[in-house]
């Protein structure tokens, strides 16, 4: 496979893993940071990163409303609910350090 084929899949790949997180707003960052490592902020930090190793100038803000498909302050007050107290002890056991 070559690079041109391989970035355009990984492009794909990313595109729908997005569109998926945002038609699952019952799924809360908490929870997916408990089972997997990493939560829509994480994708969205990720990207505001690549995006200034290429020299572009890209706000938290932005790379965020990216990943959620609207601005992070509409997302959590029409989905994110109050995490548990065993969420919060799950989180601070298992917390990952990226």
């Amino acid at each position: 496979m070559d690079d041109q084929t391989r970035t355009e899949l990984e492009a794909a790949v990313f595109r729908r893993i997005v569109e998926h997180l945002r038609g699952r707003t019952d799924v809360q960052n908490i929870d997916m940071m408990n089972l997997a490592g990493f939560c829509r902020n994480c994708l969205s930090n990720w990207y505001k990163d690549a995006a200034n190793e290429k020299g572009l100038d890209l706000e938290k803000a932005d790379a965020r409303e990216i990943v959620y498909g609207m601005p992070y302050d509409d997302w959590k007050s029409k989905y994110q609910t109050e995490a548990t107290a065993e969420q919060k002890a799950s989180f601070e056991k298992n917390k990952p350090q990226h």
